[in-house]
């Protein structure tokens, strides 16, 4: 294996974003178990804030569904619920989610996943010139711009964040 594929990993999510013709820079970082946002801000020098997480959470029904959020806010998910239409919305056991987009927690990307899911993002996520998110891989992230999410996931603008 080369150095090259080592630090730029072929995942679903880069394939699908090659498919998509979607422009992303590969931002590989040093892992650590239960570490968050907080550790790939530091570790890529960039703001918590333009680190965007992908939740997997389920409505009553126990469908899955995709939230984007900035990496230094909660989501609000009696407010998700409301703006999507559910009775309550409640995050995924990670065995679940893992199952729902063929990924790992702490590598799952919103792009690439195993089943077609909604996607719901921060509206706000949108103000950033560039995001870092998942890019199918724990140590991984691909800068792409938001503006791409739009174009390649539909996603529905939600006003979540606490």
């Amino acid at each position: 294996m080369s150095k090259t594929e080592l630090h730029a990993p072929e995942t679903p999510a880069t394939r699908f974003l090659r498919q998509h013709g979607v422009a992303y820079s590969s931002h590989p970082y040093a892992y650590e178990e239960h570490g968050g946002t907080a550790v790939s801000a530091r570790e890529l020098n960039v703001s918590e804030h333009a680190v965007i997480k992908t939740l997997i959470m389920e409505d009553e029904n126990a469908a899955p569904l995709i939230v984007l959020m900035h990496g230094d806010r909660k989501v609000s998910t009696k407010e998700l619920a409301r703006q999507a239409g559910h009775k309550r919305v409640e995050p995924c056991r990670p065995e679940v989610a893992n199952r729902h987009t063929g990924f790992l927690v702490g590598g799952t990307s919103p792009f690439g996943t195993r089943k077609s899911m909604p996607v719901f993002m921060e509206r706000t996520i949108l103000e950033i010139p560039l995001i870092y998110i998942n890019g199918g891989r724990r140590g991984y992230l691909v800068g792409i711009h938001p503006h791409d999410i739009l174009r390649i996931l539909h996603p529905t603008l939600v006003d979540v964040s606490l």
